[in-house]
């Protein structure tokens, strides 16, 4: 089903609209899809077309990306603002217990919302994704006098002449991002200005670096914290934790649904194999089917 058949809509997150978009409002399961940093929610468009056309398929545009709304004056984004935007949007949609598809930021957020609100979540897809970049307790000092010096330089929203000189900005950036790829994600993620060319939509100060972060033994405390199936989606050509990160993390997952799948793409490979990527999600969201009846009491 095309993704024009998705209707957009508003929820609020304490004041902050965050749009979302919807197929199927009476539909079962509920399926929830996180983008990733900078994204939006057209970036799942291609896999939505490969998905059954039976989920009530919910696709969320974080705060300060894609079409929702950016933090005030003097305000900052810090990761937990997006798990306060999953409660919104389940909240907002009066949705039942959901699975959450995450895809890199997406798929670290689904991660820790799995585990701090396990009775929301049926089950787990994290493509391209298996939490941040982590790093010992010592960094700590470092991170916070980023985030000052980031803080004092002035929000930098650059312009482009054309949406495909914006695109091909993006695969300057991502060399894996096909022209095709690229193209969507400009053609969604940017907006005309009163001068004519063209800037993105995400507020710029999702750039600065975070005050606060998780070290590597947080953050496998969240992931033993899990208690939903998790399925792992990478692409041959994707990004990955260093090796000594990568045994620990996957050990800490303690109902990982076997090894990682992998996919041949790069770290967007959702967008490169679309398809293959739809039939693992919907055969992982199925084997679930049995928590669904029961969260609905059928």
């Amino acid at each position: 089903m095309p993704a024009a058949a998705f209707e957009s809509l508003t929820v609020d997150a304490e004041g902050l609209p965050l749009h979302v978009r919807q197929r199927g409002p009476q539909g079962v399961p509920a399926v929830l899809f996180l983008h990733g940093w900078l994204d939006h929610s057209h970036s799942f468009d291609p896999l939505c077309e490969h998905l059954p056309e039976a989920w009530r398929t919910v696709l969320l545009d974080f705060r300060g990306m894609g079409e929702s709304g950016h933090a005030g004056p003097g305000a900052t984004y810090h990761f937990s603002d997006h798990l306060l935007d999953v409660d919104a949007t389940l909240d907002g949609l009066a949705l039942p217990p959901v699975h959450l598809v995450g895809h890199s930021l997406g798929g670290i957020v689904a991660l820790a919302y799995a585990a701090a609100r396990p009775e929301r979540v049926l089950s787990l897809t994290l493509i391209e994704s298996l939490g941040p970049s982590g790093g010992p307790a010592a960094g700590a000092v470092q991170r916070l006098r980023g985030f000052l010096d980031d803080a004092r330089r002035p929000p930098n929203r650059k312009r482009y002449p054309t949406v495909e000189a914006a695109a091909e900005r993006l695969r300057q950036a991502n060399p894996t991002l096909s022209p095709d790829a690229a193209l969507l994600f400009a053609s969604h993620g940017t907006r005309r200005t009163a001068e004519g060319d063209f800037a993105f939509t995400f507020d710029p100060r999702h750039r600065r670096r975070f005050g606060q972060g998780y070290d590597e033994a947080q953050w496998l405390a969240l992931e033993a914290a899990v208690t939903c199936p998790v399925q792992l989606l990478r692409g041959t050509e994707g990004l990955s934790p260093a090796p000594e990160l990568l045994e620990a993390r996957l050990a800490a997952l303690r109902t990982l649904a076997g090894p990682p799948r992998f996919f041949d793409g790069g770290h967007h490979v959702h967008l490169e194999q679309p398809a293959a990527v739809a039939d693992a999600i919907a055969a992982f969201v199925a084997r679930n089917a049995r928590s669904d009846r029961e969260a609905s009491g059928s």
